[in-house]
């Protein structure tokens, strides 16, 4: 596909999984206030099918992209998958790791050793046995909550046992066969979503039809855009105009909300309004705002997405019109009409001879190229204008032919992905489906065709992939030593292919996989090579052993060594250069620098990638030829100032931040600063002294108040510490910046201090029956205990019981301040300022630190 890469900004991520989780369910909460408006409109009754527990434990990554509508929408769908060899299991494999309701496979063919070329769940010993039922009880493993059942084929008329699903999926399915299951699914009521998809050798072709009138509620799965209003004029139409601190987005026709509009606060009612004349920082509203109040200040724009039908036509319909087709590669805009033909041509060629074109056989790519033309003519002439006749490359269709009967596992993994997330399309209407036909080649990674002798069958589970690349190819691929860094969700997925590639797999070939990570629950819903008794065990050792379940032949060596220069020892040079490619599979972007540079330095080849949501990069890096992965960084991600971030917030990337910050400071920095303490007093305190400025004055104020007034010893005083803390955050601090900067301060120059993008704030007063208030004290609470090692006791998860703690401590009143200095200056990289006598401030702190360091042991 074509893919922008983007890796500091989208791909640089901690392996942290409580943290993660953390921002994805805030992700997620984001996510719900624009799916409410979906679900009014889907479903304005309420009698939806009912909602499903969602285990977001399981799936927290997946809700922060689809959020809980769509995923409930997803977990009553009822999907049949046809056809299960390589294409088909990869497709099944992700729905049941989804978390769609059903999936019923249908394939009562007998499994061929060549089926082993792609198809990760036959064994040898399921050689002879229907494809359908040797697999279903694989896939039940990934995901018990979904139901997995096997269907018989039904006879080739028969439509109406279609009727029991959401959605159909087939694969190898001849044409007249999908026509007629399709055109049973567009007239269904409601429509029946309609998947064809194929893979033959290093081509591709996908084919959908959700229905002559498909919603899409959302078609790209984007947070709408916020703009800031400084003005709106009182005329017709009316020119609003934003804070110049971020681009709008907005499109000439497209609909805005306001809210939190001052003065003209008719704009306030909810109501879509469409806008024109859209330029970088101001937009026109077609509406006459003569007549309303006058604008005074404040007040959001947020673009409102619309629902998008789509009316898909049948496939008969389509097969002689196809429409605009979805391009992947603009070096290669002709290539998918063509492939229509090819793809036409192949079925009938298969109609005519009863197989596909054979490996090497000459007169077989003639006759097909022949077949071509006919397809070709034929198709225009039944179009009568909708599909030009092709100008066909008779070099391009012979190489079609000669790999058709080819089955490689890259091919399956990539196409099966599209059509996993067409088929999660269909159920959820979330995202801009195919419409409605897509066609894949990779003919580029042919270099030249193998001779006929070269590409003949062996008999051999890598016979698929032979019949493209040749034995001489295969027998390469055997011998070369690998190293995949990682292995979480990509990791497991490179695995696989290079256990069903052969890679690795002869007398002298070696596969290294290294991660450091043990698995948790989070990852079993991408992560296909673990299970639930997984859990706490190694990723490296256990989808190590997954994979060679796979192919026996595989040589691996499991390590659960982080690469990075403390492990150069492990990883030494002799590793590095006896090997023959390294395939990163890293969430974050430091460890891909240090792997990328070892790559560099050793002439190594380097596969590159990342992913995020329904997003991705990659990046082939090969010596010599093409950069490599640390020669272009992404521009820096723009930062708010520091002064924003803590007094001056305005949207809710600025609190996100705020909170990390506050967070890292009470549970990693401040801890990390008494340790340090602890461990050599003396030794501190002469550095205290050597620095002597405002940072390390901040600095001793945290560990003196830490050893000191702060300092917990039972849980109860970490709930009460948890209360002051609160209090302090949204009550006294928010009550000192009003008491600074009252609503109607004025700047310097006489206009009003409180003036876009700035929001005047509100202090809150704790309240035990507010849950957001008691969700804040209980994790402070918990955290706190961690930090001093304190037990939790059996009521910390007792609401009443918290409450009555946290009620406990009485608020002391509030005193404002007048000589509290909040920083206001963007520029400022600092809260805290130095002054003359911070000399003598560390001096006394540190007398203060004296009787308190031996009170709490060391790495507390």
């Amino acid at each position: 596909m074509a893919i922008k890469r983007s890796r500091e900004e989208k791909y640089e991520r901690e392996s942290n999984e409580e943290e993660l989780n953390t921002f994805h369910k805030k992700r997620i909460a984001a996510l719900e206030v624009n799916q409410a408006g979906d679900q009014k409109r889907n479903d304005p009754d309420g009698t939806m099918a009912t909602a499903m527990a969602i285990d977001e434990d399981l799936h927290s990554r997946q809700l922060a992209v689809y959020g809980r509508d769509t995923m409930r929408k997803m977990a009553s769908a009822h999907v049949l998958v046809s056809g299960l060899r390589g294409l088909g299991v990869e497709i099944a494999k992700n729905l049941v790791l989804a978390g769609v309701r059903a999936v019923t496979l249908m394939d009562d063919s007998p499994v061929e050793a060549a089926d082993l070329s792609s198809q990760f769940y036959f064994k040898d010993s399921d050689i002879g046995e229907p494809r359908a039922r040797s697999c279903a009880a694989k896939l039940q493993e990934l995901n018990p909550a979904v139901k997995v059942s096997v269907a018989p084929s039904p006879s080739a008329e028969e439509c109406t046992f279609l009727s029991a699903y959401n959605v159909v999926v087939c694969t190898d399915c001849p044409l007249d066969r999908a026509k007629a299951y399709d055109s049973f699914c567009h007239a269904h009521q409601p429509p029946i979503a309609f998947i064809r998809a194929d893979t033959r050798g290093l081509f591709a072709q996908v084919f959908c039809d959700f229905g002559p009138d498909f919603v899409v509620n959302d078609v790209d799965g984007e947070e709408p855009q916020v703009g800031i209003v400084s003005s709106i004029s009182n005329s017709g139409p009316a020119l609003v105009t934003c804070v110049e601190e971020e681009r709008l987005e907005f499109q000439d026709g497209e609909l805005v909300q306001f809210r939190e509009v001052e003065g003209m606060s008719e704009l306030n009612d909810g109501k879509p309004r469409r806008v024109k004349n859209v330029k970088a920082y101001s937009f026109e509203l077609e509406e006459d705002t003569t007549n309303l109040k006058k604008y005074i200040s404040g007040g959001l724009v947020t673009k409102v997405k619309e629902p998008k039908t789509l009316s898909f036509r049948p496939l008969a319909d389509c097969m002689a019109d196809p429409g605009d087709f979805l391009l992947c590669d603009f070096a290669k805009l002709e290539r998918p009409a063509l492939l229509h033909v090819a793809f036409s041509a192949l079925d009938e060629f298969v109609k005519r001879n009863g197989a596909m074109p054979r490996p090497g056989k000459t007169s077989d790519q003639d006759d097909f190229v022949k077949i071509c033309h006919e397809v070709n003519a034929s198709l225009s002439q039944q179009s009568k204008g909708g599909f030009q006749k092709q100008e066909l490359d008779e070099e391009v269709l012979k190489v079609f032919a000669a790999v058709s009967s080819g089955d490689l596992s890259p091919m399956a993994t990539f196409v099966g992905g599209i059509v996993a997330q067409e088929a999660l399309k269909a159920c959820s209407g979330k995202f801009h489906p195919i419409f409605q036909f897509f066609y894949f080649d990779s003919a580029e990674s042919l270099m030249e065709v193998p001779s006929p002798e070269d590409c003949q069958p062996t008999g051999s589970r890598y016979d698929g992939q032979i019949a493209v690349f040749g034995q001489k190819f295969q027998q390469k691929l055997e011998q070369l030593n690998a190293f995949v860094v990682g292995a979480g969700a990509l990791g497991c997925e490179f695995l696989k292919l290079l256990a069903m590639m052969g890679v690795s797999c002869g007398k002298d070939g070696q596969l290294s996989v290294t991660d450091d990570d043990t698995i948790e629950k989070s990852n079993l819903s991408r992560q296909f090579l673990f299970r639930q008794n997984d859990i706490g065990r190694s990723k490296s050792e256990v989808a190590g052993r997954a994979a060679q379940g796979m192919n026996p032949a595989l040589k691996l060596n499991s390590l659960q060594n982080r690469v990075c220069p403390e492990t150069e020892d492990v990883f030494n040079d002799s590793f590095w250069e006896g090997l023959d490619v390294v395939i990163n599979a890293l969430d974050n972007v430091k460890a891909r620098l240090y792997v990328d540079m070892r790559c560099v330095y050793f002439a190594k080849p380097l596969l590159e990638s990342g992913t995020l949501g329904p997003k991705c990069n990659t990046q082939v890096v090969v010596p010599g030829l093409t950069e490599n992965y640390g020669a272009s960084r992404d521009p820096p991600e723009k930062q708010a100032p520091m002064c924003t971030i803590h007094s001056f917030p305005h949207n809710i990337d600025h609190c996100l931040a705020w909170a990390r910050s506050e967070f890292e400071g009470h549970v990693e920095k401040n801890p990390a600063e008494v340790n340090a303490y602890l461990d050599d007093p003396n030794a501190y305190s002469s550095n205290a002294l050597k620095q002597a400025d405002g940072q390390t004055k901040e600095q001793l104020e945290q560990v003196v108040d830490a050893l000191g007034k702060s300092k917990c010893q039972t849980f109860s005083e970490c709930v009460v510490w948890a209360r002051r803390v609160f209090d302090e955050y949204f009550y006294n601090r928010v009550s000192q910046l009003v008491y600074t900067f009252p609503e109607d301060a004025k700047t310097s120059n006489g206009s009003p201090f409180w003036s876009p993008p700035k929001r005047f704030p509100r202090a809150i007063k704790f309240d035990c029956k507010d849950p957001a208030h008691m969700m804040f004290v209980r994790s402070a609470s918990i955290l706190r205990a961690q930090v001093y090692r304190i037990q939790l006791p059996d009521w910390c998860s007792d609401e009443q019981q918290l409450q009555q703690a946290a009620d406990s401590y009485k608020t002391p009143e509030f005193q404002p301040r007048s000589d509290v200095k909040i920083e206001t200056d963007p520029k400022a990289t600092s809260r805290v300022s130095s002054s003359l006598d911070d000399s003598s401030v560390v001096e006394n702190l540190l007398k203060q630190l004296e009787p308190l360091g031996g009170e709490l042991d060391a790495k507390f």
